[in-house]
Order: C-alpha cells, then sequence, then structure tokens
C-alpha cells in the first residue's frame, strides 16, 4: 500500500450540475471516475493533484467547493 505524504487533509465536494449526454466518451468516463451517474450527484473526494486533473477536463459539467473533512456528533 502506498503512503502520500502529499495529502493535506483537505476535502473537494463535486457535484454534477449538466448532463453528460452529448459529451465525448471521456469526458463521460471522468464523470464516473469522480462518481458521479446523474445531475445531482454529489462526492466529497481528497484534495489531491489526480482529482484536480480530472475536474480541470469537465468545468462545464460539475460545481466544485473546496472544504476540509467535517466530523459527525457520532
Amino acid at each position: 500500500m502506498r503512503t502520500d505524504t502529499n495529502y493535506t487533509g483537505k476535502t473537494l465536494t463535486i457535484t454534477q450540475v449538466r448532463s453528460a449526454i452529448g459529451n465525448k466518451p471521456k469526458n463521460r468516463g471522468t464523470l464516473r471516475a469522480l462518481g458521479l451517474r446523474k445531475i445531482g450527484d454529489t462526492n466529497v473526494l481528497p484534495d489531491r493533484p489526480e482529482i484536480r486533473g480530472m475536474i480541470a477536463r469537465i468545468p462545464h459539467l460539475i460545481e466544485v467547493t473546496e472544504g476540509t473533512p467535517e466530523k459527525g456528533n457520532g
């Protein structure tokens, strides 16, 4: 297992806001790799260069919010 020293603990909340219909297969695959399937789906992912690269390929389909992980009450 690989251990990363560059992980800062920050997260990105990614929400799909537009449909992938009519886009190239690579763009649809990028959405799937980010864990998004349909409009309104949201996924919280670590703020890493790999994720940032995927976001850069499809900015017209998603909305990104930066933040830190929130701890629940239980």
